[in-house]
């Protein structure tokens, strides 16, 4: 018996208010509760004014922004691994392993190499900007090449989808060693920050960045629910309902690199995110994207929030990169998947 979309929604709101609330309070600069309310403004006692300013400005300018980051884009991250899996009827689907991330990151990495030379000296103003615009267009051309690569006459190749997004990815990746190889110091820096992946940067203006394609994200997923629900019949007995295949195919696709892209301009490589949240999901409320991919967005969230504040606490004042941690967890989840498919083939 499934639980009702009340009670899962409201244990993952209840679950992300209280992953939050957890990480505005740990980290090299605790904040104890008492302490926290006088920070967000609530007058309850006598609150030291050196303690209470140094609160108030590690919460404001620190670590709300970074909650609020790690939370879009742990539900951009998970919502993209949920959209690719019905798009492509394959549940091994997931932005990171199949080179999605990999060709977003070598966009944003030869930005940073092209913006930081002597080349492109005339726009190195907008290196905020092209970040953003760099990934995204990276990860909509590896979702494009790799939709043609696995797709013919209406059937998807789940052997060729896998082996494309292989191939794709080492490319993607040959393209990053190649700027390693030619970067300076400080653009090594940068280009590993992608590589590992962090949220060490987060700030008011980067969640500014991320939250216009979180809100058009949100939107989409009532235009393409019900179609991804009729498409995992094929794509004639899709368009034999009434679906449109190919508008919902492209909404799709541009969909995933939207936000696969952001995320990986602003926090660098993710892996695991994407394939983790959907099938826990699957297993509660069931395989209909109505509920799937909004309720991804949650589960997505409270991951991203907590694998951060671990990472945070984890090795502080230091802190361990988030691609790390979301590996060591994803990595074993993603055997048992495979594991589980040979056991259901098998019998």
């Amino acid at each position: 018996m499934r639980p009702s979309a009340i009670l899962v929604y409201a244990v993952l709101i209840a679950g992300v208010l209280a992953v939050a609330l957890l990480a505005t309070t740990v980290g090299a600069a605790g904040i104890p509760l008492p302490r926290l309310a006088a920070a967000l403004g609530f007058n309850i006692g006598h609150a030291d004014p050196a303690l209470l300013a140094r609160d108030e400005l590690v919460l404001w300018s620190i670590r709300i922004p970074r909650i609020a980051v790690a939370g879009m884009i742990g539900g951009l991250l998970a919502l993209s691994g949920a959209i690719m899996q019905g798009l492509f009827r394959n549940p091994l689907a997931d932005p990171a392993l199949v080179g999605v991330s990999s060709g977003g990151a070598f966009a944003a990495a030869s930005a940073i190499v092209i913006s930081d030379s002597a080349w492109g000296a005339s726009f190195r103003f907008l290196q905020f900007e092209l970040l953003p615009v760099a990934a995204f267009a990276g990860s909509l051309i590896t979702t494009t090449i790799l939709y043609k690569i696995a797709s013919r006459e209406g059937r998807t190749s789940v052997a060729i989808f896998l082996l494309a997004g292989l191939a794709i990815a080492a490319i993607a990746n040959a393209g990053i060693g190649l700027l390693v190889f030619v970067a300076d110091d400080r653009q090594l820096r940068d280009i590993t920050f992608w590589l590992l992946g962090s949220l060490s940067g987060a700030t008011w203006p980067k969640a500014g960045v991320v939250a216009p394609v979180a809100l058009l994200a949100l939107l989409a997923i009532p235009l393409i629910a019900r179609g991804l629900d009729v498409l995992v019949l094929g794509e004639a007995e899709a368009f034999h309902t009434g679906i449109d295949v190919e508008r919902l195919k492209k909404i799709s696709i541009v969909l995933i690199s939207a936000m696969t892209g952001v995320a990986v301009s602003i926090c660098g490589v993710v892996g695991f995110v994407g394939i983790v949240v959907p099938h826990l999901l699957r297993i509660v409320i069931g395989p209909g994207h109505r509920m799937l991919l909004p309720a991804s967005v949650f589960l997505g969230a409270i991951l991203l929030i907590l694998a951060d504040t671990v990472a945070r606490v984890l090795a502080a004042p230091a802190e361990v990169p988030i691609g790390i941690l979301t590996a060591v967890l994803g990595a074993p989840f993603f055997l048992f998947i495979l594991l589980r498919q040979r056991a259901l083939i098998g019998s």
